[in-house]
């Protein structure tokens, strides 16, 4: 029910904007995650942003690198990634959990009931 896009091949220290949204329903009134999952790892939450935008969350292996934000006219979710480096390689999914839930830890992935297909970074020379 989401798709996110923007994903793609990058050098290191290269940046990519990934984006989320959905054409089903308004993704406003939603919050939001982001995760990744490399291969032969587990999925990790990188970030998370609060319905109304004004609340964030980083992993620390994310921290200062990577900026989620929203476009609620637009109605899409963005995630702002720099100084990509290998360990970044991974497919990332966006996923998403009705603001009426009170989420306790939201890069958890079990605190999301709708997740996308992902999309695939990969960060290479």
């Amino acid at each position: 029910q989401l798709v996110e896009s923007g994903g793609g091949l990058v050098q290191p220290g290269g940046s990519l904007r990934l984006s989320c949204t959905t054409p089903i329903y308004d993704l406003n009134p939603y919050h939001i995650g982001w995760f990744r999952q490399a291969p032969g790892k587990e999925r990790e939450g990188v970030a998370s942003i609060s319905s109304g935008g004004d609340s964030t969350k980083y992993s620390d292996s994310v921290k200062g690198r990577f900026t989620t934000s929203r476009d609620n006219t637009r109605k899409v979710v963005y995630l702002q990634m720099i100084s990509l480096n290998q360990e970044d390689t991974a497919v990332y999914y966006c996923a998403a959990v009705h603001e009426i839930v009170v989420v306790q830890e939201p890069l958890r992935e079990d605190e999301y009931m709708y997740w996308g297909q992902g999309t695939q970074v990969t960060v290479s020379s």
